[in-house]
């Protein structure tokens, strides 16, 4: 099959847009959450999502849905969220999170793009290495399975990334007719069931040689790109609106296992809160190798934000 640059196609005005059913098989809060939403700042370097918070990415057009495991790709379902038409595909790149290969033009990576009549599309990115279930030209019903989830194109993570259109415009489900403003949540939605919105977000996790001060964890000059291998194994992140009783749970493993596991509840409500927990390295050094680490924060028993870090051991 010829991978070719997804384009956007043009088509008559609307009638009614498509009503959205979640599109991967999983339970928001257990297995999956919400990572970033639609970007609503008007200006660049700034980002807002639908309800005013901190929760997206500058110029992001779209919803990212995370799962919360490497063990999910090519497992999880991703679902057509809304009845529609095949129009294009792309499968067979890499599940790389290193994006070895990715360009602008197949930066969305193993996909679908769906059209939902009226002008109305949405686009499914990010799948796993020969999982796209359909073809051009098939007629879908809503839940249809269209592949599975994945680590294609340009993400370090496994997540689905859904984005809609209408006529070529991005559209947020979450605040449809009001693209490029944000407001209090509860408004119109084209979700069927509206995922829950927290303003929570978990900013960035990474591994460091030491606890990183907060003006090292912003700037990116905490992180390690190589390790030391007698050098201590630091697992921190950062956090916005992090709210009291929170818990957060760093954990890290590498080619030996498990290293490191410990659980911090959050005391108070804070605007910017970072928090991080080590080893240090054992006799003889860390084992050659990739570190896997993790961040994640539960609110009354649900995921709310979740992060992963590497590392390598020369």
């Amino acid at each position: 099959m010829r991978l070719m640059p997804f384009l956007l196609l043009a088509a008559p005005a609307f009638a009614d847009p498509p009503s959205l059913s979640l599109p991967l098989d999983c339970e928001i809060g257990t297995t999956c959450f919400i990572e970033d939403y639609f970007d609503h700042a008007p200006d660049p370097g700034v980002q807002r999502d639908f309800a005013c918070g901190f929760n997206s990415r500058d110029g992001h057009r779209g919803t990212d849905i995370a799962v919360l495991g490497f063990d999910a790709v090519g497992r999880a379902p991703v679902l057509a969220a809304a009845p529609g038409t095949v129009l294009r595909t792309r499968d067979g790149m890499a599940d790389d999170r290193l994006m070895r290969g990715v360009t602008k033009e197949n930066a969305c990576g193993n996909a679908v793009l769906l059209d939902h009549g009226d002008g109305w599309q949405t686009l499914y990115c990010h799948m796993a290495r020969d999982s796209v279930a359909v073809r051009p030209g098939e007629t879908l019903s809503r839940g249809a399975l269209l592949g599975t989830v994945g680590l294609s194109g340009q993400t370090t993570h496994p997540h689905l990334h859904l984005s809609l259109t209408r006529n070529g415009a991005a559209v947020d489900p979450f605040r449809p007719e009001a693209t490029g403003t944000c407001g209090p949540p509860g408004g119109p939605t084209l979700w069927q069931s509206p995922p829950p919105y927290t303003p929570t977000q978990m900013v960035t996790a990474g591994f460091s040689d030491r606890v990183p001060g907060l003006d090292a964890i912003a700037d990116g000059s905490a992180r390690l790109p190589i390790g030391a291998p007698d050098q201590p194994l630091v697992v921190y992140t950062l956090i916005g609106q992090a709210e009291h009783g929170d818990l957060l749970i760093l954990s890290a493993s590498g080619p030996d296992g498990a290293i490191l596991d410990r659980s911090m509840i959050v005391k108070a409500p804070q605007r910017a809160v970072s928090r991080a927990f080590g080893r240090r390295a054992p006799p003889g050094g860390w084992p050659s190798g990739d570190y896997t680490g993790e961040a994640t924060l539960t609110r009354a028993g649900k995921v709310i934000a979740h992060r992963f870090a590497h590392v390598s051991m020369p």
